[in-house]
């Protein structure tokens, strides 16, 4: 790829980023993405085809980061608690990711309801994270009377809903959100952690 055509592809991308992590996919607006990004709105279209298809590929990429930096081994699948908390330090790091997840789950329940990004891929990679899990119920490590994808979403799900509701768990806790980060990361691991290991 010429280095000018790669240059313009990160601007777009990184413009995008964050006008669809600030208003989502439908109100999210080309002009503005191509003036943050100081390029030509056409370029969007040469490049991605439209608004949908750059939504896409931004949340394709974005995936791909997590999964590259939360690889989801054997090792990790029998501790889904250490699952639970590198899961919620990255969108503690990352706050636009879980944003646009939200983003696209609102879209998801729209009439008629759009298609989730990359689902193919997805599907594959969550079927693999689902198939550690279940190797490590087999070793003994998880609880065997759940089935393997809800402990992993019970994980996932767990880690993010910290973050994803930020007034609900400062009102709720009465603690300092700044303050409080590591006391909820460890409160997150042993909950999860008592969800998906065995009984003593």
């Amino acid at each position: 790829m010429p280095r000018d055509t790669a240059r313009t592809r990160r601007l777009l991308f990184e413009a995008a980023i964050q006008e669809f992590s600030d208003h989502g996919r439908a109100g999210a607006r080309v002009d503005r993405i191509a003036a943050a990004a100081g390029v030509n709105k056409e370029r969007i279209y040469q490049y991605f085809g439209n608004k949908q298809q750059l939504f896409e590929a931004v949340l394709e990429q974005e995936m791909a980061k997590f999964a590259a930096a939360i690889p989801m081994d054997d090792e990790l699948a029998a501790d889904l608690g250490q699952f639970a908390a590198k899961v919620y330090d990255y969108h503690r790091t990352y706050p636009h990711y879980l944003r646009l997840l939200l983003w696209e789950g609102l879209d998801l329940s729209t009439s008629p309801p759009t298609e989730p990004a990359a689902a193919e891929e997805r599907s594959h990679r969550y079927a693999a994270h689902i198939r550690a899990v279940a190797r490590a119920q087999a070793a003994g490590a998880l609880r065997a009377d759940v089935a393997p994808a809800y402990l992993l979403y019970t994980a996932r799900s767990m880690a993010a809903w910290w973050l994803a509701t930020p007034s609900l768990a400062d009102l709720m806790l009465g603690d300092n959100a700044a303050d409080a980060a590591a006391a909820r990361r460890a409160v997150l691991v042993s909950l999860v952690n008592s969800a998906t290991r065995p009984a003593p």
